[in-house]
C-alpha cells in the first residue's frame, strides 16, 4: 500500500512512502511522539486473541460432562443408639408436664371491658327517715275499705285537749344575711360561742402534758449522771466568774481577728491573699460558734481529763 504526500499529482511529483516508514503522531500533554503502525495492529491482534479466543476444528467434536463428585455424608456411628433411645424416652407432656388448667372454652373469648372494674348495682335511692316519714302508698282502685267499723270517739274534744296541753316549740334562732331577709341557722353560722362551752376548754392538750414529762424525765436523769460523774471526780462546775472570763476573751479575739479582715484588700487575685480570707472567715465562724454556745447556756461542766 502506497500513500502520496498529499501535493496535486500533476504538479508535485509523487514520491512513495513505505508503510513500515508511516507514522502516526499522537499529542500528549509532554510533547507529541510517534508509534510504528504495525506495533498498533500487533497489539489490537493480541487483545482480539485475549477476548475471542483462536477457532479450532476440535472444539465441534461433543465432549462428555464431567461431573463434580461430592464427599459422601457424614453418618454417625450412634444414629441408631439415638433414635432407640429417643424412643424409649419419649412422653407426652415430659417437659412441662401436665396442663393444670382447663383449656378455655372458645365460645367464651374475652369481651371489651370484661377485665375492668365493675360499678355496683344500681339501688333505688332513698333517705335514711323516708320509712319515719313517708305517708303510707296512695289505695288501689280496686281496693275496698273496710266496712263496718263503728268508735264512740269525740274527735273533736280531743284534738281540743291536745292542742291545750301540748308545749309550743321553741323557735330555731336565725340571722338574715341579706338585706332581703334570707336567713339561715344561727347555730351553724360561727357567732354562736360554742368552742368556749366545750369540757376541756381552757385546759392543756394532752400531748403537751406527755411531752413535758418527757422533757422532765430527761432532764432529771441527766442531772443525776452529772452528779455521779462530779461525785468520781471526773468533771467540775464552770463558776460564772470563769465563764465570764472565757466569754470576753472569745469576744477580744473575734475583733481581732475582724479588724485583720477589714484591713485585707478589696481584689484577692493572688493565691495568699485568697488562702488568708478563707482562713480568718473559718476562724471567725468557729469563734462566733463558741460565743453563741456558752451564752445559751448557763451552767456548764468541763471534764478533768
Amino acid at each position: 500500500m502506497l500513500l502520496g504526500s498529499g501535493c496535486h499529482r500533476d504538479s508535485c511529483s509523487t514520491t512513495p512512502i513505505p508503510l513500515r516508514e508511516q507514522k502516526t503522531p499522537l499529542s500528549t500533554n509532554s510533547g507529541t511522539f510517534s508509534l510504528d503502525f504495525l506495533s498498533l495492529l500487533s497489539l489490537s491482534a493480541i487483545m482480539s486473541d485475549t477476548i475471542y479466543p483462536p477457532e479450532s476444528i476440535y472444539n465441534l467434536i461433543p465432549r462428555e460432562e464431567e461431573k463434580a463428585m461430592k464427599a459422601p455424608r457424614y453418618m454417625s456411628k450412634f444414629r441408631e443408639q439415638v433414635k432407640l433411645e429417643k424412643e424409649v424416652n419419649k412422653a407426652p407432656s415430659k417437659t412441662m408436664g401436665p396442663a393444670k388448667v382447663d383449656v378455655p372454652s372458645p365460645q367464651k373469648y374475652l369481651l371489651k371491658h370484661s377485665k375492668g372494674p365493675k360499678l355496683p348495682e344500681k339501688k333505688p335511692f332513698k333517705y335514711e327517715d323516708d320509712e319515719l316519714h313517708s305517708k303510707p302508698p296512695v289505695p288501689a282502685r280496686t281496693d275496698k275499705p273496710l266496712m263496718g267499723l263503728h268508735s264512740n270517739k269525740n274527735f273533736i274534744k280531743t284534738n281540743a285537749v291536745e292542742n291545750i296541753m301540748t308545749v309550743p316549740r321553741k323557735p330555731q334562732p336565725v340571722y338574715a344575711y341579706t338585706k332581703k331577709g334570707d336567713k339561715q341557722l344561727l347555730e351553724n353560722s360561727g357567732l354562736v360561742p360554742k368552742y368556749i362551752k366545750k369540757k376541756d376548754y381552757g385546759q392543756t392538750p394532752e400531748y403537751l402534758l406527755q411531752r413535758r414529762e418527757e422533757v422532765k424525765r430527761a432532764q432529771g436523769e441527766y442531772d443525776n449522771y452529772v452528779k455521779e460523774r462530779m461525785r468520781e471526780g471526773a468533771m467540775k462546775q464552770l463558776s460564772g466568774e470563769e465563764r465570764h472570763n472565757i466569754l470576753q476573751a472569745l469576744k477580744k479575739n473575734w475583733d481581732e481577728l475582724h479588724h485583720q479582715y477589714q484591713g485585707l484588700s478589696v481584689v484577692t487575685d493572688t493565691a495568699p491573699k485568697k488562702y488568708r480570707k478563707e482562713r480568718l472567715e473559718l476562724e471567725m465562724k468557729q469563734l462566733e460558734k463558741d460565743i453563741e454556745l456558752i451564752e445559751r447556756h448557763k451552767t456548764i461542766y468541763i471534764a478533768n481529763n
